[in-house]
């Protein structure tokens, strides 16, 4: 369908991250896809004005729904005048979520004054990347194995979002009022999931949870939406649910099998920076030190402190990761190597200390650490990059100025090598957007590798 003046679907994603993985999931399928990083110039989009799927990458996981009713309706409207078959409203696959940071609940009040739609599917898991939903309840694979959500090591103690339930429906009834409904394991094996369908919208249901673990359950997702997509015109989820359109897609011969993917090949060295408190992202550093990376520390407390503070310790991270690139190894400057790191601390003992909220000071570091990536990759001519942790990649990315991605090469699902697109300094750069917890432990040096299959 490449070429179609209507897309086959067009997301919008709460974090960065997120957003990347949509496209990642499309291209690597063989569609034309592109991530925005806001509503496109003309000029902009009509560089890509015959892709498959569009999106817009935002911020929005890390903000108020007072922010959300401001700065969502723009970007919707304008992915909805596209004409795209289904509207996506990107969630992360953890479900990062509460009533005061990242709402999903209002967010989808929100899009459903855009778009009209009977109901509201919600496909949160991804198998792909050990994301399983069961009877509700949605489940996460980290290196530790496979757990609960409330039980999980990383998502049970998030520190802006925790979760203390896995059933995603008792934890959106926080959020909105908007009645729902499940459609469980049974359903969708049985091959009853349209009549399920039927009776949740006739009983009023306006979201409705889909259970997704396997080839199976994950096929008959793909093609509930699908095949009812005239009346489940917006929907909402991770990439799990572009894994499972494709995957119907490809099982109706809508599209072809996927083409081979390949790495971009290696470079010598990369910049990289990390605002993720994540063990999984503790693990990663500690891996990069002992393969060829210069850990540089970021002091996160001075973003607390008046502007001349961050300056300095900007100014001082940059050159301490110019010198590093001139002994040969690449660079990783971190806010934090994993939540027990003094700095953690040190930075929550400054924030109590200030009349600063938790959202200003998360952005400020966000924005920090990506004014570093700016500069060094400026001053070295380096031309591949990564940015871990969700929020951090989006600032990190409007740093950078940086205003469109197509994915290059892939890694781990949701963390491909992608191409960045700009009028400005950054244009062609190479770059991969990592949630925090996700990705191997040699994910950094996967990434100087070039990425690609393994």
């Amino acid at each position: 369908m490449t070429g179609s003046a209507r897309p086959r679907l067009a997301w919008f994603g709460d974090d960065f991250t997120g957003s990347a993985a949509v496209m990642e999931v499309l291209t690597f399928a063989g569609l034309n896809a592109v991530l925005f990083s806001d509503v496109p110039s003309p000029a902009l989009a009509k560089r890509f004005a015959n892709a498959d799927a569009l999106g817009i990458a935002s911020t929005a996981r890390s903000h108020g729904p007072d922010w959300m009713a401001a700065n969502l309706p723009g970007p919707l409207a304008w992915l909805d005048a596209t004409g795209a078959e289904i509207l996506h409203y990107k969630i992360c696959s953890t479900f990062d979520s509460s009533p005061t940071a990242g709402n999903i609940g209002r967010a989808i009040e929100i899009a459903l004054e855009i778009r009209d739609s009977e109901a509201v599917p919600l496909v949160t898991a991804a198998p792909q990347m050990r994301r399983y939903q069961s009877f509700g309840h949605l489940y996460a694979g980290v290196f530790e194995g496979v757990f609960r959500l409330d039980r999980h090591p990383v998502m049970a103690r998030h520190p802006v979002t925790p979760m203390d339930e896995a059933d995603l429906l008792r934890h959106l009834a926080r959020q909105t009022d908007l009645p729902s409904a499940l459609i469980d394991l049974e359903a969708l094996w049985s091959g009853s999931a349209h009549r399920a369908l039927d009776e949740a919208i006739a009983t009023g249901a306006r979201i409705i949870s889909l259970d997704d673990m396997e080839p199976v359950s994950e096929l008959a997702v793909g093609r509930l939406i699908w095949e009812n997509r005239d009346r489940l015109r917006l929907a909402v989820g991770s990439q799990g649910l572009e894994y499972a359109l494709v995957r119907h897609w490809q099982e109706t011969g809508e599209i072809a099998p996927a083409p081979l993917a390949k790495s971009a090949g290696p470079v010598e060295q990369i910049a990289a920076i990390s605002g993720s408190v994540s063990p999984s992202t503790a693990r990663q550093i500690a891996w990069s030190a002992e393969n060829g990376f210069e850990i540089i520390g970021f002091d996160t407390a001075s973003v607390v402190g008046d502007e001349a503070g961050v300056e300095a310790e900007i100014a001082r991270a940059t050159t301490a990761a110019l010198r590093a690139l001139e002994t040969g190894a690449s660079v990783l400057v971190t806010s934090a190597a994993g939540p027990d790191d003094p700095r953690v601390a040190a930075f929550r003992a400054a924030l109590s200390a200030s009349s600063l909220d938790f959202e200003t000071a998360n952005a400020r570091i966000g924005k920090a650490l990506g004014r570093v990536l700016d500069r060094v990759l400026q001053q070295s001519g380096l031309r591949r990059a990564v940015i871990s942790g969700g929020d951090t990649s989006g600032h990190g990315m409007r740093a950078l100025g940086i205003e469109a991605l197509t994915a290059l090469a892939p890694t781990i699902p949701g963390a491909a090598l992608c191409l960045g697109h700009s009028e400005g300094r950054h244009d062609g750069l190479q770059i991969a957007l990592k949630g925090g917890q996700m990705g191997s432990e040699d994910f950094f040096g996967w990434i100087r590798d070039g990425g690609g299959p393994r």
